[in-house]
């Protein structure tokens, strides 16, 4: 990827976390972004590192900021960064997840069977998606991961969740999709479909929508992250996604 669309999307995904963040503080290298009232959600209280960072001090500067919360999450953006910061978190106790930054490079599909759905239609999937994922933990922690969502909405110039239904109008499939219309920039996030609704053409509807509405808003940076090692990526390749990128997360607690 040309350095400059490097630049591009990691500018965006530091200004969104900047943006939803209820308040933040400045860091050596980057920012704390912190939101209390959703205190068990780890992307809404994290540290994100932006620039060069001396990878030695970077345990410390995470512990002083969020020393308060009983989890620890580190997002590095550079993956060069990352890679000379992974050794002395992991010796912390971090463990360390690679995610590919994604590019749309193949047409834009016309839009799917899906469209803009709001949060309380999305409340049950969701809360039912996470009970499955997370069975052992109590009621505020799901709650937590649910309502996060509202606070996207000031993460982007335009937020909106799309969604595809069954003929009971449940919502099967969603994905978030972030753009910035002054940059060309748009994001597509978290693509989920409900377990009793797999392999039934709902998540390549939400795609293919959440595709031609971010370039009907004259964004062509379209992109996403996939874990590095879980099978989506395939999926996305597949459906005209390519590697651009790496983004790089360390996690403890």
């Amino acid at each position: 990827m040309p350095h400059f669309e490097q630049q591009r999307i990691n500018c965006f995904l530091a200004a969104f976390a900047r943006r939803q963040a209820a308040r933040t503080a400045e860091l050596p290298g980057g920012f704390a972004a912190y939101d209390d009232a959703l205190f068990h959600s780890r992307a809404n209280n994290q540290v994100v590192i932006e620039t060069a960072v001396d990878p030695g001090a970077l345990p410390g500067i995470a512990e002083e900021a969020l020393g308060h919360l009983p989890h620890r999450l580190v997002s590095v953006l550079d993956d060069d960064g990352a890679r000379a910061c992974a050794e002395p978190l992991i010796r912390a106790g971090y463990t360390h997840s690679t995610y590919l930054v994604m590019r749309h490079t193949g047409p834009v599909p016309a839009p799917g069977a899906a469209g803009e759905v709001d949060l309380d239609a999305l409340r049950g999937p969701l809360t039912r998606w996470w009970r499955g994922v997370l069975p052992d933990v109590d009621d505020e922690v799901v709650r937590h991961l649910v309502d996060r969502r509202e606070a996207r909405r000031r993460g982007a110039d335009t937020v909106r969740f799309i969604g595809a239904r069954t003929e009971e109008d449940e919502v099967a499939s969603w994905a978030d999709l972030y753009v910035d219309p002054a940059t060309g920039t748009a994001q597509i996030e978290d693509l989920i479909t409900s377990v009793a609704h797999l392999r039934r053409g709902y998540a390549d509807a939400v795609l293919a929508t959440a595709l031609h509405v971010a370039a009907d808003e004259g964004c062509g940076t379209r992109f996403l992250t996939a874990d590095a090692a879980d099978w989506p990526r395939q999926w996305y390749e597949r459906r005209g996604f390519s590697v651009v990128g790496r983004q790089h997360c360390f996690e403890r607690g």
